[in-house]
């Protein structure tokens, strides 16, 4: 099983961020800008807080606030769930699986590496499964 280093290397990972006093506004703009679900939120370059686009749905459009008045400290999770590089896919499956979450920051002595999504984390999966049947199907047909 790979290791959420691997993962990270095969994605040449990019962090993209926003500050908790920006407006929710432009943290939507972002990403609909680099098509992602979810933000880290950074102040002084330490995690405080991910942003998503359910987050934006629950805490902004069905509560009637203005994106452009209410500043993301207001709508992100703060007691956010990190994973480090020796962690396995499977480890981080388990963890998207029963928390319901989308997206794991990768954090290494505080510094923020990159993040997993769900969709880095299936696709491991399906590329790890795939390989251990042709591993099994050469096997079965030189036994």
């Amino acid at each position: 099983m790979r290791t959420v280093r691997q993962l990270l290397e095969a994605k040449a990972p990019e962090i993209y961020a926003i500050g908790p006093d920006s407006a929710v506004i432009d943290a939507i703009r972002l990403m609909a800008d680099k098509r992602i679900g979810a933000l880290l939120v950074l102040d002084g370059g330490r995690l405080v807080g991910i942003v998503s686009e359910r987050d934006y749905a629950r805490k902004v459009v069905l509560q009637g606030r203005s994106s452009a008045d209410t500043p993301v400290r207001t709508i992100m999770t703060t007691d956010v769930v990190t994973v480090g590089l020796s962690d396995s896919a499977e480890y981080c499956m388990q963890i998207v699986t029963e928390r319901r979450f989308r997206h794991l920051p990768v954090v290494h002595n505080d510094e923020v590496l990159g993040v997993v999504s769900i969709g880095d984390l299936v696709k491991a999966v399906i590329e790890d499964q795939q390989l251990e049947l042709d591993q099994l199907q050469t096997y079965i047909r030189h036994a």
